[in-house]
């Protein structure tokens, strides 16, 4: 008799047990299905449908780049003493303002906000090169041109092969061959600038 008190007893305990995890379960105090979104991307989710976050930064990077090649290639115009970095100035100006323009169309088409000022790292390349004159003015910014488009190609290859957003993808491969054009002009007078240092 007292054993089947006990496994009264012990059955009733068993059930109030399972009774409080079960409400626990549903009270939302457990962690549901892990969520494979982090919180950049309910950052890219909630500037419009489809924005992925790599394809938001890409544009962010990409608008800086632009930026960037635009001050520095009026600098350029006003300060470089070789015509061949003059032309390259103004070759800079002329058509990063019309991807530019292409960009800032294409990020509001998507709801994406991007930045309309230098960063940090472009505002220490502007005071670099606006601190130099002459022949070590020409150099800086033929070599910052080299250096810039290399990177800049390569940022534009990924994100032509790889970008979830088709417009983001056509837009970047589209911008690429300009960009080797404008690799192709400073790294001529990059050479140009060491063959006159050479004599």
């Amino acid at each position: 008799m007292k054993s089947i008190k006990y496994f009264k007893s012990a059955l009733l305990h068993t059930g109030f047990i399972l009774a409080v995890l079960i409400g626990m379960s549903s009270c939302g105090d457990t962690p549901g299905p892990i969520s494979t979104n982090s919180p950049a991307d309910k950052t890219a989710d909630a500037k419009g449908p489809g924005n992925d976050v790599n394809d938001i930064n890409f544009l962010v990077q990409a608008t800086g780049i632009n930026l960037e090649e635009i001050r520095l290639g009026e600098v350029a115009q006003e300060k470089g003493t070789m015509k061949d970095i003059k032309e390259l100035g103004k070759m800079m100006v002329v058509q990063h303002t019309k991807v530019l323009s292409d960009l800032t169309a294409l990020a509001s088409r998507k709801n994406i906000t991007i930045p309309t000022m230098l960063n940090d790292n472009a505002t220490a390349d502007y005071t670099k090169l606006n601190s130099l004159s002459g022949d070590a003015f020409d150099r800086q910014y033929a070599n910052m041109m080299v250096d810039g488009h290399k990177a800049a190609i390569a940022l534009f290859e990924k994100e032509s092969a790889g970008a979830v957003d088709p417009d983001i993808r056509q837009w970047a491969a589209g911008v690429l061959p300009g960009l080797h054009t404008h690799l192709d002009h400073a790294v001529a007078c990059q050479d140009k600038l060491k063959n006159m240092a050479a004599k």
